[in-house]
């Protein structure tokens, strides 16, 4: 399933090969680069994306010196299977991933939807986790996390309306700062021309809204039980999961560090990603 050692080198995103593995039955699919031999940094993605979603100038800086992992959770994408129907069996599937390509211990780089996963693994396997990027996203059972269907189906129908991509409306605001840098952004996604991910199915995302509800109307998690190095970024105006809920984060994960961006919505990472994308490789840098 992997490259040997004698491969060339991959750091771009956008030119790194889609592989799978096959776990417990499912086959899921994943994008790996930059060099190994190092613990991993395995990318979780937000809601609704495949492995195309990931912004190349977040990614790429940090494959310059890191093994990173990219893969579709299970049922969207190229990845088989069935949806699952909360974070916790998200967390689960993840888990099975991660060991099926043979790892014990990973460095996390987490958004959104993606990062909710990534809390409830850290807390399910804290042994596994080394280090945890945590961005746009909140605790379970934050305020307000569960109005984040009613938030993305507008925005959704706006960006019909206007014949955009609702990521124009969800990740960034609608000042000419933002609409300039959700184009930008738009982009960027489409810098890769071939081995292109296949689109989430209605089904799927639909699976996937139901779970962030539930997980934003749960009893919230002891996050005091997650002693890992933990870096929290967010936009200053995020519409999706509230950028309260990133303070929140900062609040319950003890010595963890929280970035929030002026002038951004749920993507500031990527609006800033000049800024972001060293400080996030610096944080992870190995020991």
């Amino acid at each position: 399933m992997s490259t040997t050692s004698d491969d060339p080198i991959i750091t771009s995103y956008a030119e790194a090969p889609t592989r799978t593995v096959i776990a417990d039955g499912t086959t899921y699919a994943y994008r790996e680069l930059g060099p190994k031999g190092s613990i991993p940094v395995v990318f979780f993605v937000h809601l609704a994306a495949t492995l195309d979603n990931w912004d190349p100038r977040i990614i790429d800086p940090i494959a310059k010196t890191r093994h990173v992992i990219a893969f579709d959770n299970k049922g969207v994408g190229a990845s088989t299977g069935k949806v699952p129907a909360t974070i916790e069996e998200a967390a689960d599937d993840a888990y099975t991933f991660i060991t099926a390509l043979g790892f014990d211990k990973i460095d996390v780089f987490a958004f959104s939807m993606g990062a909710m996963i990534a809390q409830d693994l850290t807390l399910e396997h804290p042994g596994l986790v080394r280090k945890l990027v945590l961005t746009g996203t909140g605790p379970r059972g934050g305020k307000d996390m569960d109005k984040v269907a009613g938030v993305t189906y507008w925005d959704m129908l706006r960006a019909t309306v206007t014949r955009s991509d609702p990521k124009e409306f969800l990740f960034f605001n609608r000042d000419a700062v933002g609409k300039r840098a959700g184009k930008e952004f738009v982009r960027r996604l489409e810098e890769r021309t071939t081995d292109r991910d296949k689109d989430i199915k209605i089904s799927a995302f639909r699976s996937q809204l139901a779970a962030i509800k539930a997980f934003g109307r749960s009893t919230p998690s002891d996050l005091s039980k997650i002693t890992q190095p933990t870096l929290i970024a967010n936009g200053d105006h995020d519409r999706m999961v509230p950028s309260v809920l990133s303070e929140d984060l900062h609040r319950r994960i003890a010595g963890s560090e929280l970035i929030i961006y002026p002038n951004s919505g749920h993507g500031g990472i990527f609006q800033y990603h000049e800024q972001f994308a060293p400080i996030a490789a610096e944080f992870l840098a190995e020991s």
